[in-house]
């Protein structure tokens, strides 16, 4: 079946198919298509929003009856084969042979993917692992300062699901001030990040002349980039009035501003180029969602600004240009934004 062909069929039981990707539109005629006709033919139209108990007790049967099908043991192993490395191939193997996809979707009349990520949130063992102590929020605070928002590595390190440490990272609020930052503040915040900057580089390059001489900590950072891992639970003693998470968010701006000042890097030709590049750097990850990305390596393609800075950037992308960006999954968001905006910056440009 050709694209145009598909598109029109699925829109018969997708009203937004036209905003969808075309490598989207290739899966759902492989994968839904013809359920969707075989729902229709039940009386049964395609659902979309909270799936409902009885639809989760369908999926709780699918992926069952493959399990005792294939011989793998465990639901984790089936939704979860990247945590079984020695595993992986002989899985892989089971599931193409026995038709995973059509068996883990059957009698739920929803596309294969919410299908898929509903699954994998039932059966993650590490999602139901109760409260957090205050020892596992103090771990969480000081992982998130130094992976960032890499959930994915957080959540291996914590063993909870990406989607547990998330939240609860969000839930983490700070005591003290959350006004505008005042100038004592601000210089209390650059004074410590100095100091520990140059610690760090007189272990690393004894009896440079960052250790000797004061001027030379601002031309260095200047000339380096700072959006390197720093201690930020110290630099939240030194600063004394802000949250660490403050602290680190306050900087990257100072980063920012820093970097781009006297620049008109990510205007016109230039912010065109950006744009491309972000987005061609994206499509290449083949990431199915947001904590795959590594997007200190990402930020290269903005030319090595914090992580927070290119993360926004992202999001003013996906907010201006995908239409109806909160009903897509990540993936499909970056598909449309590879087939669909890329071309026409390109042009653009």
């Amino acid at each position: 079946m050709d694209l145009d062909t598909a598109r029109q069929e699925l829109e018969e039981f997708i009203p937004h198919v036209k905003n969808i990707s075309d490598s989207s539109i290739k899966k759902m005629a492989g994968r839904d298509l013809m359920r969707f006709k075989e729902f229709k033919k039940q009386g049964m139209a395609v659902k979309f929003g909270r799936f409902t108990q009885k639809e989760n007790k369908q999926i709780q049967k699918n992926v069952e009856e493959f399990l005792s099908l294939t011989g793998i043991d465990s639901a984790e192993k089936l939704l979860f084969t990247s945590r079984y490395p020695e595993e992986k191939d002989t899985i892989h193997r089971l599931k193409t042979e026995h038709h995973f996809c059509e068996k883990i979707s059957e009698g739920i009349p929803r596309p294969w993917r919410l299908i898929y990520y509903r699954a994998r949130k039932m059966f993650d063992p590490n999602n139901y692992k109760g409260r957090y102590t205050t020892e596992e929020k103090e771990q969480l605070k000081k992982y998130q300062a130094l992976h960032g928002n890499d959930w994915m590595k957080i959540s291996e390190l914590m063993s909870r699901s990406n989607l547990s440490v998330a939240m609860k990272y969000s839930e983490i609020k700070s005591p003290i001030n959350y006004g505008p930052w005042t100038k004592e503040e601000t210089q209390r915040l650059m004074n410590a990040v100095k100091e520990v900057m140059r610690r760090k580089l007189q272990s690393e390059k004894p009896g440079s002349l960052l250790s000797r001489d004061q001027s030379n900590v601002d031309l260095w950072i200047k000339r380096e980039q700072l959006n390197q891992p720093l201690p930020w639970t110290e630099i939240e003693e030194k600063v004394g009035s802000r949250y660490w998470r403050q602290c680190k968010q306050k900087w990257n701006s100072i980063l920012t501003s820093k970097l781009t000042r006297g620049q008109e890097l990510y205007k016109g030709i230039n912010g065109l180029k950006a744009k491309i590049n972000l987005i061609k750097r994206l499509n290449e990850t083949k990431a199915e969602d947001a904590s795959e990305l590594n997007w200190d390596e990402l930020s290269k393609a903005f030319g090595g600004v914090p992580r927070t800075y290119v993360q926004s950037k992202f999001h003013k992308l996906k907010v201006s240009s995908v239409p109806l960006w909160k009903r897509k999954t990540f993936s499909e968001i970056i598909d449309y934004l590879y087939e669909k905006t890329l071309p026409e910056l390109e042009e653009k440009l």
